[in-house]
């Protein structure tokens, strides 16, 4: 049996949801009989409802064995060099670099840009894993291994809530900047269906029950020998929505073998260069209500090396 007293982080989770984090190792299936079976209590008093909010300062009495609680922190500190484009009480963005990846994959083994980010917070005291119970710095948005540019991450979980929603709604304006073969007309629009088919995204023109819309608007700003510079803006935010859309136009990203680019293999022309916020009051961001915040990265320098 665990006692757990909610912190800030936790509140204004469901009770289910909370329990499936500080007890990863317990099956869905037993958590819902648990508490079928009377064995959470909230202040005292038993609660079958996995739906129940929690509140800052709620006692929770977990009657479950030590065996599914989670034994290990998922933090482990490593050193950092961060690029910080913009900081305020609750979230950070960060201008990523090429090469770096946003959370770990299956390989795992090198310092992840969250890893460095909690190591950063961890030193100036804005995270302390010992104190937390299902919490830690996260990344609202997240960009692919060689797509370099801004990241989003936020320090508290009210924070992480409320940015996530500002991106779902479209209050989150991001601009990227791509090198693309061939000569696209001077602007336009890409509209399609992605289906996610193993590490591959591809487009179609048909919505089915796998698909999901993608949109995108671009501007060509420059043109080379044999390749364009485009500044696109995202309408929706897809995996490899970018590098799919423009290759399905017949225009691949240079470098971008996935996706039929030619040039250094998985080393796609992209960059995550604006991201513009414009929220109407919201008292968990206080740093960015009310007001019209544009965050830029400088992307010339990998520009010229292309």
């Amino acid at each position: 049996m665990r006692r757990i007293i909610v912190n800030d982080n936790d509140s204004g989770q469901r009770l289910d949801r909370f329990m499936a984090k500080a007890m990863p190792k317990l099956p869905k299936s037993m958590m819902y009989k648990g508490l079928r079976k009377n064995c959470v209590r909230i202040n005292g008093k038993h609660v079958k409802d996995g739906s129940v909010q929690l509140h800052s300062g709620d006692e929770l009495a977990l009657y479950f064995k030590d065996e599914f609680f989670e034994t290990e922190r998922n933090f482990k500190y490593t050193k950092y060099k961060l690029d910080i484009a913009y900081e305020d009480d609750n979230i950070l963005v960060v201008n990523k670099a090429v090469g770096v990846l946003s959370h770990a994959d299956e390989n795992g083994g090198d310092a992840t840009l969250i890893d460095m980010i909690k190591s950063y917070l961890y030193d100036k005291g804005e995270y302390e894993p010992e104190l937390e119970q299902t919490f830690s710095p996260a990344l609202c948005n997240r960009l692919d291994r060689n797509t370099g540019g801004l990241v989003i991450a936020a320090k508290n979980a009210r924070a992480l809530r409320a940015v996530n929603e500002h991106i779902r709604s479209g209050e989150v304006r991001k601009t990227y900047m791509a090198v693309v073969e061939g000569f696209p007309e001077d602007h336009g629009r890409l509209e399609g269906y992605a289906v996610r088919k193993g590490k591959v995204t591809r487009i179609g023109k048909d919505d089915d029950s796998a698909s999901k819309r993608v949109s995108l608007s671009y501007r060509v700003k420059a043109r080379g020998k044999d390749c364009s510079l485009v500044e696109v803006e995202l309408h929706t935010g897809r995996t490899h929505q970018i590098r799919s859309q423009f290759a399905n136009a017949g225009f691949p990203l240079l470098g971008d073998t996935k996706y039929g680019g030619h040039g250094k293999k998985f080393r796609q022309s992209l960059w995550s260069v604006k991201l513009e916020f414009a929220f109407d009051e919201d008292m968990r961001l206080p740093g960015l209500s009310r007001k019209k915040i544009c965050i830029e990265a400088p992307f010339e320098g990998s520009f010229r090396q292309v």
